[in-house]
């Protein structure tokens, strides 16, 4: 066992709760494209614990394709992928798209990585992405296809490496060459320094 420098949790690279993002997605802003009902495909982002959980699950509805726009609470440095999907529907790929917000199914050209998916009932199997392509990834989308009519997905894991955002607002100061008496009602006078109203 090692320990992880991420989250301190001792744990095997490709096994356990270490280093999981579930916490760092801005769930209610997920975009899934093509699902069958409404609002399932955020379902799928579940804690490592829960990942087996059948009850909850994204499935495509025109054609064997699902796009997801995943935003982030801050940086991340993805390193890895976990996908659990039906046996009789499972996808075969998965195109992954780093900081391409609002993404749609014409705009699934040019990944920036690609898997071929094996067949994962309980989520042992990772997807190794290329850190120094995934590195300052505020937004993730993924593109899953299959051979099929449709596709059922049941948990995407991610894992990597949060820290959060640094956002430095315009700050606009007024400054004055020449201060005008009218714009200030009250003054001291210069020589008795005796307030005068």
């Amino acid at each position: 066992m090692e320990r992880c420098h991420n989250c301190g949790e001792h744990t095997k690279t490709d096994s356990g709760p270490c280093c999981t993002l579930y916490n760092k997605i801005d769930i209610a802003r997920v975009q899934c494209l093509n699902e069958c009902t409404e609002g399932t495909g955020a379902t799928v982002f579940k804690p490592w614990e829960e990942r087996l959980n059948r009850i909850k699950f994204v499935e495509s509805d025109v054609d064997a394709e699902l796009l997801f726009n995943i935003p982030f609470t801050g940086n991340v440095k993805l390193k890895s992928i976990i996908v659990i999907a039906d046996e009789e529907l499972e996808p075969n790929t998965v195109k992954l798209f780093k900081n391409r917000p609002n993404m749609v199914f014409d705009d699934v050209i040019s990944p920036d990585q690609e898997f071929h998916l094996q067949r994962d009932p309980h989520g042992l199997i990772e997807y190794p992405v290329k850190t120094v392509k995934f590195s300052s990834v505020n937004h993730l989308s993924l593109y899953f296809h299959g051979i099929g009519e449709q596709i059922r997905i049941y948990y995407i894991g991610l894992r990597g490496e949060w820290t959060p955002s640094h956002q430095h607002g315009v700050t606009i100061c007024a400054y004055e060459a020449r201060p005008l008496i009218s714009d200030h009602t009250h003054s001291f006078s210069p020589v008795s320094n005796i307030h005068i109203k």
